[in-house]
């Protein structure tokens, strides 16, 4: 499967569809909310036919799975944290990655619906917790990385996601929140990664 998607991101008609597929269905995200699109309004949207609509993604369900995914990797990858190593500065920028993105995935949708919310919830907690066993696979066993990454994806969504649902109120950045729950974070990784 990782050669087909090598060669699918190395041909530029897959990777234009793509685009205009993607393209498509944000406008109409923010437009519509997700259970009133259909794949014929993405596909009419992005200039192509269903079938190429298709031969792309299995249903609207796999579509936003993907753009969540690519959306939360670029968001990663400009921090560039995908090529560091664990630090208290690497995770309070993770944390406010986790964030940001939160508060702008519900933002950018006119009615956060249920497959929505699930999905976002999945794709950065997978992501998060592959990204923080990298960093401590270099220190623990795969085990012991796989336990404290699991807990702390899971502390630093809901906890992003509590911000982001009171952030107003609360007055504080996503920088400044990532700092104030920066120690809760690291104390779960930092027994893992000192021994």
């Amino acid at each position: 499967m990782l050669s087909n998607q090598t060669v699918e991101k190395q041909d530029p008609r897959i990777t234009r569809t793509r685009s205009l597929i993607l393209q498509a269905f944000e406008r109409l995200l923010v437009e519509k909310g997700f259970h009133a699109l259909s794949v014929q309004a993405i596909a009419e949207g992005a200039g192509i036919n269903r079938a190429t609509f298709y031969a792309h993604f299995a249903d609207k369900y796999a579509l936003l799975d993907y753009s969540i995914q690519e959306t939360f990797q670029q968001a990663l990858e400009k921090r560039t944290l995908n090529a560091c190593q664990y630090s208290p500065e690497n995770l309070h920028a993770l944390i406010t990655v986790v964030c940001e993105f939160i508060a702008n995935a519900h933002a950018n949708c006119s009615r956060p619906e249920a497959p929505f919310e699930s999905l976002v919830e999945a794709q950065v907690k997978r992501q998060v917790q592959g990204l923080l066993r990298a960093w401590l696979e270099e220190d623990v066993s795969e085990e012991e990385a796989k336990i404290a990454a699991t807990a702390a994806s899971w502390a630093i969504y809901g906890l992003g996601l509590a911000w982001s649902q009171e952030k107003k109120a609360q007055g504080l950045s996503a920088e400044q929140f990532a700092q104030q729950i920066l120690p809760l974070i690291a104390l779960n990784l930092r027994g893992v990664s000192e021994k």
